[in-house]
């Protein structure tokens, strides 16, 4: 929390925008969308790193997922509610697979899920590059889409537009506020939360208190597959196209956001709030070199100093508790 107040203070004193639009509502409609987009995955890839895995196929799933829904509905004219249906099953079934070789193998979760990785990039440029002629990118070409409409109203819409901001708040803020509050509540108000702390603090003291450890990382699995694919429903609904290789590499970005949270790359660390609270920070990072003025390539220097600054801090802060323990 400190850390997002300096951020955000750091930016208001650094803006250079026309009559200073960083501290009002054009600003903050800019940043929190941003946050959005990151944190709605960022959450539950904090669950799983608390729960001592990791998911580096999360930001391809996103532009998978859009693009899904983009042959769908654009291509072969599914109603828009049968195509998010299908595209929910079909990240269900990544995170199915994900977590199943990942418990049943042994192999480090980092290597599994880089291999989803590359096999998801490259299907979803060959495949859209043969089945769309050579393009890609999809656009919906019909006029009235079967369920577009309804679906955008949820996903893909505006709320709180007025004459300073037009265009109003993205949806995609108040589906970020909503998997916070789920991931918080899970984390700390069910036995599921408790499992996740166990399987990611000690793997062999959890099973022997009777934890299914295989089961709990299989299903966070599957809810790291999940959001990726809300994020894509959100950006297909609100563009009415998806473009291949969309959202490669933001999957660094949703685990800096968990680890600036507080989320502990050892596992049984973290929470659902300072996963929400990192994602803010990066969405006010990549809007603020902007209103600042700066060299957009700044962002990223920027988000690796507060990396770094992060991982020392929950480091010590780590150290200390244990400490304290004794």
């Amino acid at each position: 929390m400190l850390a997002a107040i300096v951020v955000f203070l750091l930016f208001a004193i650094t803006d250079s925008s026309a009559n200073h639009l960083w501290l009002k509502q054009t600003g903050v409609a800019a940043w929190t969308t941003q946050a959005a987009f990151f944190g709605i995955v960022a959450v539950p890839v904090g669950l799983l790193m608390i729960g001592g895995e990791f998911d580096l196929s999360a930001g391809v799933m996103t532009g998978v997922t859009a693009i899904v829904m983009a042959l769908l509905v654009g291509k072969w004219h599914v109603n828009t509610w049968i195509a998010i249906l299908i595209t929910i099953a079909f990240a269900t079934a990544i995170g199915l697979i994900n977590g199943y070789i990942v418990v049943l193998t042994k192999l480090p979760s980092f290597i599994v899920t880089l291999a989803t990785f590359f096999i998801l990039r490259g299907a979803s440029t060959g495949g859209v590059l043969l089945l769309n002629s050579g393009s890609t990118q999809i656009t919906v070409t019909t006029a009235h889409p079967a369920g577009l409409s309804s679906a955008k109203s949820i996903f893909g819409s505006s709320f709180f537009s007025s004459g300073s901001l037009p265009s109003g708040y993205s949806t995609a803020i108040l589906w970020f506020i909503a998997v916070t509050i789920v991931g918080t509540w899970v984390l700390s108000r069910t036995t599921f939360g408790n499992w996740i702390f166990a399987a990611g603090g000690d793997q062999n003291a959890a099973r022997n208190v009777g934890v299914p450890v295989n089961r709990t990382k299989v299903l966070l699995f599957v809810s790291t597959a999940l959001a990726a694919a809300l994020v894509g429903i959100i950006s297909f609904t609100q563009a009415s196209s998806a473009v291949s290789e969309q959202g490669v590499g933001y999957e660094f970005f949703y685990i800096i956001a968990a680890v600036v949270g507080g989320c502990l790359l050892t596992g049984g660390y973290g929470s659902a709030i300072g996963a929400a609270l990192g994602a803010c920070i990066i969405g006010m990072a990549f809007e603020g070199v902007i209103y600042a003025g700066w060299d957009s390539s700044w962002d990223f220097a920027f988000l690796g100093v507060i990396l770094f600054l992060a991982v020392v801090v929950n480091t010590l802060i780590y150290r200390r508790a244990l400490k304290a323990r004794r």
